[in-house]
């Protein structure tokens, strides 16, 4: 038992140390999605036009990743790198407009299937708003092309490991305290305090 102790107490410490710069940018980032306030953003844009580009006839016809695959060729003629966000097909004008997303950030690609050419709209974001992007993404939302760079995917992972580690150090923290005798009685109070805001809040906003 003492052993088993030892091995919580060390996990809880190393993985801990680990996965705290995440959970400070789980933070922060949460700090500018709640007052709608991020610093250092900009708003300028600069736009090009590129024309005379290869694009397969069917390209608004297309879904899903098949679609995706075939756009990337089209971003590639144009030097356009990072994850697609979504594709918007606007039918009457054979138009597909496709924010492209680097954190920190932003093209816009507007597509002219008819005329084979393209508006691209750069705009930089900055640091800030590229962490409350990472932390909104990968997400459900179009999940069928989420996921299509390899940063994203690898920020899937992470976050993933991250929120793994934090349910470890949360189950691991609480058999910890209780172990200790001296200071059980208030880890049991601040678990039922914390417990109880929980569920105030959740029968607060369900009702």
């Amino acid at each position: 038992m003492k052993r088993f102790y030892l091995i919580t107490r060390d996990l809880h410490l190393y993985f801990g140390l680990f996965i705290s710069p995440f959970v400070l940018l789980f933070a922060i980032s949460v700090i500018f999605l709640v007052h709608a306030w991020i610093p250092g953003m900009s708003n300028q844009t600069a736009s090009r036009t590129a024309t005379d580009l290869s694009i397969p006839a069917d390209l608004d016809l297309l879904k899903g990743r098949e679609q995706l695959t075939a756009i990337r060729g089209v971003l590639e003629q144009l030097g356009v790198r990072g994850e697609v966000n979504s594709i918007r097909r606007i039918p009457k004008e054979r138009r597909l407009v496709i924010p492209v997303i680097v954190p920190g950030r932003e093209t816009t690609v507007d597509l002219n299937l008819e005329t084979r050419s393209a508006v691209i709209t750069q705009r930089n974001n900055g640091a800030w708003e590229g962490l409350v992007y990472l932390h909104t993404m990968p997400g459900q939302h179009n999940a069928a092309i989420r996921g299509n760079v390899w940063f994203m995917r690898f920020w899937r992972s992470l976050a993933d490991i991250t929120v793994y580690l934090v349910l470890f150090i949360s189950i691991s923290g609480i058999y910890l305290r209780l172990v200790l005798r001296a200071e059980r009685r208030i880890g049991l109070a601040l678990l039922g305090a914390g417990a109880f805001s929980l569920f105030g809040m959740i029968y607060v906003l369900s009702h």
